[in-house]
Order: structure tokens, then sequence, then C-alpha cells
């Protein structure tokens, strides 16, 4: 089919315009880094502060990513309650946590005060995550796309406000680890403890994930289903039984996140999972939606630009008070993202099967 001279103009205007939006964010980034870099307004020390707070923040955001990721590698949706189910592994870490500290075992025993409500989250959100998946998406699996999108909306917004019914709108702070007060003293840089043991133990839970999806026979049956869910069934694997433990598994990696989250922040509300939520997509979609390599990969990306981000280049632009905008970075880089390569860092471009 002929394209007449008007479409083709506006095809080109409307690709030039695309690089020139490119060309001029480039040059925006570049120069705000200069500016920043010759000032010489910020030592190395405070550089490798801004670093290792953003692989710990970008950690927490990977482990939620995951769970974004896994979903859409299986059922070609994106889960938008996720972010409600990171909250309540917050919220389920933060009352087990607050009655052991009330015991007093946290202080005795850091090590089981950590990983007691962490196993607890994960309990409690995988629980919650299968409660949502049966009631909200399975009866609306063969629908048009848009249908069991509305529903992820729903079911977020009921998992929010339910826990603001049950537990009050105000702000719960997490209860304090001494024994993660205070610096550890790495290559005579002093590093925040807390920040130290996150990033590690998100390592830990997303190297057993890797584990568990690359070779254990349920990994090997969702990389199945994920490719093919009709074949996969007529080769005797329980195609619904896999949908559950996909939900279950990414909802527990967002759990464990939750309290990692709180181990940093010290807060604890009904919202709070909607800017981590809307970020690990962005982490999702940076790495290459559907690949969990790379949604652990955006979300370490992600953190450290955030973190960097705003002293690197926006105080180079003269902004002021530019960690302000720290929120708006995300944003920035999923628009980046969708202009530079939709499919993602580690993605593949989608046959139109799988699309």
């Amino acid at each position: 089919m002929r394209t007449t001279l008007g479409e083709r103009l506006t095809d080109w205007a409307i690709s030039g315009f695309m690089w020139g939006f490119r060309i001029l964010i480039v040059f925006i980034i570049v120069y705000g880094t200069f500016s920043t870099l010759s000032s010489g307004k910020y030592t190395g020390e405070q550089w490798i502060d801004f670093i290792v707070f953003g692989i710990s923040q970008g950690s927490i955001y990977a482990l939620i990513a995951l769970g974004y990721t896994m979903v859409y590698g299986i059922l070609r949706m994106i889960n938008f309650a996720h972010g409600e189910i990171f909250m309540s592994g917050a919220f389920s870490g933060y009352f087990v946590a607050t009655w052991l500290d009330e015991k007093g075992f946290i202080d005795a025993n850091p090590v089981l005060g950590l990983l007691i409500p962490i196993l607890f989250a994960m309990f409690m959100s995988a629980s919650i995550s299968m409660l949502v998946e049966r009631i909200a998406y399975r009866p609306l699996r063969n629908a048009p796309r848009l249908v069991p999108l509305i529903s992820a909306i729903g079911a977020s917004f009921f998992l929010a406000y339910a826990f603001r019914g049950l537990f009050g709108p105000g702000v719960y702070a997490y209860p304090p680890i001494k024994a993660l007060d205070g610096e550890w003293v790495i290559f005579g840089v002093g590093i925040l403890r807390s920040q130290v043991i996150v990033a590690i133990a998100a390592a830990v839970i997303m190297a057993i994930l890797y584990f568990i999806v690359m070779r254990t026979k349920i990994g090997k049956a969702m990389r199945a289903v994920s490719e093919d869910k009709v074949t996969a069934a007529l080769m005797g694997i329980d195609v619904n039984r896999i949908i559950v433990s996909t939900f279950a598994i990414g909802a527990a990696m967002a759990g464990a996140a939750g309290v990692l989250y709180a181990l940093i922040y010290r807060q604890v509300f009904f919202l709070m999972g909607f800017t981590p939520g809307i970020k690990a997509f962005t982490s999702a979609v940076l790495g290459g939606i559907g690949n969990i390599p790379g949604a652990m990969l955006g979300g370490l990306v992600l953190g450290i630009f955030e973190s960097v981000g705003p002293a690197l280049f926006l105080d180079g632009l003269g902004i002021p008070r530019p960690y302000q905008l720290k929120d708006a970075i995300a944003y920035t880089m999923l628009v980046m993202i969708l202009l530079f390569r939709p499919s993602g860092i580690l993605g593949e471009r989608l046959t139109s099967k799988k699309a």
C-alpha cells in the first residue's frame, strides 16, 4: 500500500522531533554532569555514599520488580496490585518485629530478629497474592487484555484501603535493630550497616530465586508455561498451579523487600506501596519486562541513577534542592527507556504471538 507525500512528511516530522528530544535529554545530562564535576562541590566519599545508598535502594526495587516481570512472563499482564503486596509485607514484618522487640528478642538475637520478620512477610505477601490471583485474575484470564488490567487497578485500591481500614491512616515506626546502628569502615570509607545488610540480604534472596527458576523442576515448568501454555499443558504441566506458584514467589520477593525498605526508611503506612511499585515497574521495563536478570539489573541501575542523579546533573543545572526531584528521575527514565530502547537493557523484541 502506497503512502502519500503528506503521510511521509508527517512521519519524518515525528521522527525528527523524537530524535531532537533524545538529543536534548542527552545534552542536559552531559552538561549538568560536566558542571557538577568541574565545580568540585562533592567529595569522593560523598559520591561513594550516593552509590552505596543507590545499590541498597536499587536492590529493593529489583526484588519488587521480579514480581512484575515474572507475572508478565507467564500471563503477559502487568500486576498493578503488586505495590500493595509489597506494602502488605512491610506491615506483616512490622507487627512481628514490634512483638519481638517488646520481648527483647531482637537485641538478643539480631540475626533472627531480622530473618523472622522477613520470612513472615514473605509468607503473608505470598498468601495475599494467591488470593488476589484466584479472585481478581483467574476468572479473567481469557478476557481482553484491558479487563485484567482494570481488575489489577481495582485490586490495588482494595488492598490499600483495606489496610487503611484495618490499621488506620497513621505512619508506623519500624523498630530499630541496634546491631545495625552505626557504620562499617570499608576501604577507609564509612558505610551505614543497614545499607550493607539490605544489599546483601537482597542479593542472597535474588540468588535463591535465580536458582529456583533455572535449576529446579518448578522453575523449568515456569519457563515452559511462559513459552507456550497450551504445549506445556499437553506435556503434563499443571498450568494453573504454575501460575499460582509464580504469583506466590514474586509476592514473596516483594514481601521481603517490604521489610528491607522499612529497615532503611523506618516508616510503614498504607500508601507506601505506590511509589516503590511504580519505580519497580520502571526497573522491570528498564531491564526488559519478562526477563528476570533484567529486572535485577534494572533495579540496581534505577536505584543508583536515582541516588546519584540529583547531585550529578540536576545540581549542575542550578536547580535548587535537586533531591526533591529524585522521584521525577524515575519517571523520566521510564520515558527515556521507551524512547531509546523500548525492549529494555536485556529484553528482546517480542514476536507478535507473545505480544
